[in-house]
């Protein structure tokens, strides 16, 4: 019987995709860092030695060489013994490719255990990658390829589903997804009495997911008891994916140590004291002891001599368990804040152009834009006042400074620095107003600012269409045709994205940066305009990545309202209370173009036919069926019921606007711009959102005649209670 008292760590890597050697360094630094805290067992993010998101690339035999060969250097580093490892990497065992973890101690691989319960939904694909190990608690052996024999000094070691015991304990292991399962493994673990569970994850941000993932973590030890140690990746390792860390360590249903959810470290270490006569006292219960002795569910135990609590160290009365805490979260503003802010900046370090590029519009999405890079400043600039040298040096080679030159000091001067702003207005459309707020935003966060207007290459454009056809297209407001309308409209929308190309091009060299370089362009689409259709194929919603694309209008003035105030910005006020606009049709005195008129609908309806579209499954009809009732205009109105009142025949109208111009404006999604992930309901069609661009029209559709057959129905029942009512009255 060893001590009770066992020091455990667990991590948040920020790895980057086939980036062999960096990530060993990162994976190595994060065990010197387990050890010089005492610990004795240090877990890692799933799939950390080649990255998470290497997708298709699983697919290519040199990802499983070279993970082996990563492996074979952290065996061979003395500095990383006396310290049980559990490390993850793609495994290809009997032609079979395999997500999987490796158990390491001094140098030895004690297990390859294979994950059993696969992600594969949302934004992950592992079934087209991997094959899940489909035998709980059995094992067999795995062949070694010979750089590892030599090491080994064996041929084969356990592969499969089985536990590690110490002298004192024993650990399990359980991967991501199987945490999420109706029968995660660590049940069974635990009514086998293992009293220490690790949980390698490659769990990507959406807003407010922490609560959920904290409650599931929590609840996994509240029922059972035990030590569970979560880790996580964190930041951006290649994808339109935020891995937001959190890696956290919890005791019998309580949190004991919580790391960070956003940070710019590539490394974050979290460690705690637990002490295992508290995991025993809880599962003392004899309910819990019946279930455990009656389970068939016995784990292949792998022995090792190898203490985490050496009995000696019980006597060292300054090592104490660590205390519990409560869980820590942030708002929906600062979430928005600050994974925007963290993913720009790894985004932008890591691909080694020389900055962003926005046009600002004067609107309120492109002003969320401009304010996350902002963000991103304010974050990067703490991060060079904490002393963190690897944000320094990138600094450093972004910005062109040398080794003792001056650092920025403040957000503005690092974003005239990496950030330009660029309104491009036409005389006749552009209000001055809009022009004001984008002019006034730059100054606030001191981004390099351009301002032009685009009216000779508008007027050159539309000269070609005259003399080629004979015709001048006219705007709707001086007698044009729908589609004259939007010709021209159009024609403006797209000489400004390849007019923001151009800029982002040329700049860094007109502005005399050493290195020259080109700067990356951002979208500001958001997740109910790109659902809808309400953007031009190829306008200035096309851009290398867009940080907003997945939110929405609601959340986006949330944030910008907490912006106002957080980063002491009293311009934000006035693109809160303007009306949206795109501003591509003229402005008269009769007529000022509006994004809800345009749309029919408006962004607070978006985002309520968006979640039901995706995270509900509703089709045209099931989502009229559902509506109908929540948005009835004969419901009685409660406190906090802010859904419209509609006549059944208005939802009936406002459902179908929906799906019809989802479906005919479903091509334009194809060619979506990259966007960071933040939304559930997000439309991206490229890798979370797969459906057809070619439909049937819906007008004529099997769905919208049952919902017209629905409305009857209800109108009729409609009739027929006001007539009674009139009766008794």
């Amino acid at each position: 019987m060893g001590g009770h008292l066992v020091t455990v760590a667990t991590c948040s890597l920020n790895q980057w995709v086939l980036d062999w050697e960096g990530n060993l360094q990162r994976i190595i630094e994060s065990i010197h860092l387990a050890k010089k805290a005492g610990a004795r067992l240090r877990v890692g993010p799933e799939l950390e030695i080649c990255g998470y998101s290497s997708l298709d690339h699983f697919h290519e035999l040199d990802v499983y060489t070279h993970s082996l060969e990563m492996l074979r250097k952290l065996l061979e580093d003395e500095s990383c013994h006396d310290i049980l490892i559990d490390v993850g990497l793609p495994i290809l065992h009997r032609n079979i490719r395999y997500n999987a973890r490796a158990i390491l101690l001094n140098g030895k691989i004690l297990l390859i255990r294979p994950k059993m319960w696969l992600a594969n939904d949302g934004n992950y694909r592992e079934m087209r990658h991997f094959t899940p190990w489909m035998r709980p608690r059995e094992t067999e052996l795995f062949h070694l390829p010979k750089i590892l024999q030599e090491i080994q000094g064996e041929t084969h070691v356990l592969f499969g589903d089985a536990v590690i015991s110490t002298p004192e304990t024993a650990f399990g292991a359980e991967t991501c997804e199987e945490l999420f399962t109706p029968k995660a493994p660590h049940i069974d673990m635990a009514l086998d009495g293992v009293e220490i569970i690790t949980n390698s994850s490659g769990s990507h941000f959406t807003l407010q997911k922490l609560d959920v993932r904290l409650q599931l973590i929590m609840e996994a030890t509240r029922k059972s008891g035990g030590v569970y140690l979560y880790a996580n990746q964190q930041g951006c390792d290649g994808e339109r994916l935020y891995f937001d860390g959190c890696a956290m360590i919890i005791v019998n249903g309580n949190i004991v140590a919580q790391g960070s959810q956003f940070s710019l470290n590539d490394v974050e270490v979290v460690t705690a004291t637990v002490d295992l006569e508290e995991v025993r006292a809880y599962r003392s219960s004899i309910s819990r002891g019946l279930q455990a002795a009656t389970s068939n569910a016995k784990y292949q135990r792998i022995q090792t001599s190898f203490e985490l609590s050496p009995e000696d160290e019980d006597t060292d009365i300054w090592k104490k368990p660590t205390l519990s805490r409560p869980p820590r979260y942030h708002s929906v503003e600062e979430e928005i804040a600050l994974c925007g802010g963290c993913y720009l900046w790894d985004y932008l370090r890591r691909s080694g152009t020389a900055g962003y590029l926005v046009p600002l519009s004067g609107g309120i999405d492109s002003c969320a834009t401009a304010t996350l890079v902002f963000s991103m400043c304010r974050i990067v600039i703490q991060a060079i006042e904490d002393g963190n040298q690897q944000v320094i040096e990138d600094v450093r080679r972004i910005c062109k400074y040398g080794k003792e030159g001056e650092l920025p000091k403040t957000p503005q001067e690092l974003c005239n620095q990496v950030f330009t702003t660029i309104y491009m207005g036409m005389s006749k459309q552009s209000s001055a107003e809009t022009r004001g707020r984008a002019k006034e935003l730059s100054d606030a966060i001191g981004s390099y600012h351009v301002n032009l207007d685009i009216d000779d290459v508008y007027e050159a454009q539309k000269k070609l269409i005259v003399q080629t056809t004979n015709f001048e297209p006219r705007f709707k407001v001086h007698g044009g045709t729908v589609q004259e309308n939007l010709t021209l409209q159009c024609l403006q929308a797209r000489i400004r994205m390849v007019t923001a190309y151009e800029f982002g091009q040329i700049l860094p060299t007109a502005r005399g940066r050493p290195g020259g370089g080109s700067l990356l362009v951002l979208g500001s689409a958001n997740v109910g305009e790109s659902l809808r259709g309400y953007l031009t194929k190829y306008d200035c919603s096309s851009a290398d990545i867009n940080p907003i694309g997945s939110i929405d209008k609601a959340d986006l003035k949330r944030f910008i309202a907490w912006a106002e105030k957080k980063f002491d910005l009293p311009c934000l006020h006035g693109f809160l209370t303007a009306v949206p606009t795109a501003e591509l049709e003229p402005i008269t005195q009769e007529y000022v173009q509006s994004d809800e008129a345009d749309m029919g609908m408006t962004y607070a309806e978006l985002t309520v036919f968006g979640r039901l579209r995706k995270l509900n499954k509703l089709g045209p009809y099931a989502m009229f069926q559902r509506l109908v009732h929540d948005w009835s205009a004969d419901r009685e109105k409660v406190e906090g019921d802010e859904a419209p009142f509609y006549t059944p025949r208005q939802v009936a109208e406002k459902v179908k606007r929906f799906f019809h111009f989802y479906a005919i404006n479903r091509h334009k999604m194809t060619t979506l711009t990259p966007a960071l992930h933040c939304n559930d309901y997000s439309p991206d069609d490229n890798r979370f959102d797969l459906r057809p661009f070619l439909y049937p029209p819906f007008w004529k559709s099997w769905s919208f005649k049952r919902i017209d057959m629905e409305l009857e129905k209800i109108e009729k029942r409609r009739e027929e209670r006001a007539g009674k009512g009139k009766e008794t009255a």
